[in-house]
C-alpha cells in the first residue's frame, strides 16, 4: 500500500500537547500514523489495529524494522471485535487517531483488500465513532481525517456519542481548489472550537510553507 497525504497530515497534525501515555491507530494500513506518533511522542503504548491481513503484515514487519519497536503493537482484528476485547479488559487510550476508509459501497472494487481500506463498509463512521468513545480515557483525544463533504455528519454522531468538536483543519489542494478534507479533533470536553485552513501546494510539487513546516520531519527531501 502507497503512504498517502491523508495519512501524513493526520499524523502530523493531531495534537499529542496532553502527552499521552497510551495511543491507538485505527486502521493501520502500512502503519504510517503509528510509526509517526512513536516519531513525535515517548508513549509507551502505541497500538494499531488492522482488519485486513496484509496490510496487518506490512504494519508488523514495518514496526519491527523501526527505532520503536518496542513500543509498537498490531492487532489483526475488526475495530468492531477489537473494541470488545479492549472494553473487558477495561483499557483506555488517551489519543485516538484515525485514517478511516470513507468512498461509498456503491464505488467498491473486486479487489477486497482495496475495499477494506478505503470503502465504508468495512468500517462505518458510525462503530468508529462509538468504538473511540469507548475506548477514549475521561481526558484523551480522537482525531481524524475525513472528507469535507462528510464533516457535518460525522460531528453530529460524535456529538450523539459525547464527543465534542475542539479543533478543525480544513486542506485544500491549492489555493484556488475546493476544501477536499477536513482534520478533525474531538474529546469529553466543550472546549472553544479552534478552525484553521492548510493550502498544501502553491503549484505541482511545489508546497506551502504551511505544509513543509507540518510535515517536513517526515520526509527525507521536503
Amino acid at each position: 500500500m502507497k503512504v498517502g497525504t491523508d495519512a501524513v497530515l493526520l499524523g502530523a497534525w493531531c495534537s499529542l500537547e496532553n502527552y499521552p501515555d497510551s495511543i491507538l491507530d485505527v486502521g493501520s494500513g502500512t502503519g504510517i500514523i503509528a510509526l509517526m506518533l512513536a516519531q513525535r511522542s515517548d508513549a509507551m503504548t502505541i497500538d494499531a489495529v488492522e482488519v485486513e491481513e496484509k496490510a496487518y503484515e506490512q504494519s508488523v514487519e514495518n514496526f519491527e524494522l523501526s527505532n520503536w519497536s518496542d513500543r509498537l503493537y498490531c492487532y489483526n482484528a475488526s475495530f468492531e471485535d477489537f473494541v470488545i476485547e479492549m472494553s473487558e479488559e477495561e483499557e483506555k487510550y488517551d489519543a485516538i487517531i484515525s485514517n478511516p476508509p470513507f468512498y461509498a459501497n456503491a464505488f467498491e472494487t473486486e479487489d477486497n483488500a482495496r475495499n477494506k481500506a478505503r470503502f465504508t463498509s468495512s468500517l462505518s463512521f458510525e462503530n468508529l465513532i462509538i468504538g473511540a468513545s469507548k475506548l477514549l480515557s475521561d481526558s484523551g483525544e480522537f482525531s481524524v481525517i475525513i472528507p469535507f463533504k462528510e464533516e457535518d455528519s460525522f460531528i453530529k454522531i460524535a456529538n450523539q456519542n459525547n464527543l465534542f468538536l475542539n479543533n478543525i483543519c480544513r486542506v485544500k489542494g491549492t489555493e484556488t481548489s475546493e476544501v477536499k478534507r477536513s482534520l478533525i479533533r474531538f474529546s469529553f470536553s466543550q472546549n472553544e472550537i479552534k478552525e484553521a485552513e492548510l493550502v498544501i501546494e502553491i503549484s505541482r510539487h511545489q508546497y506551502t510553507e504551511e505544509y513543509i513546516k507540518l510535515t517536513k520531519d517526515f520526509y527525507l527531501k521536503m
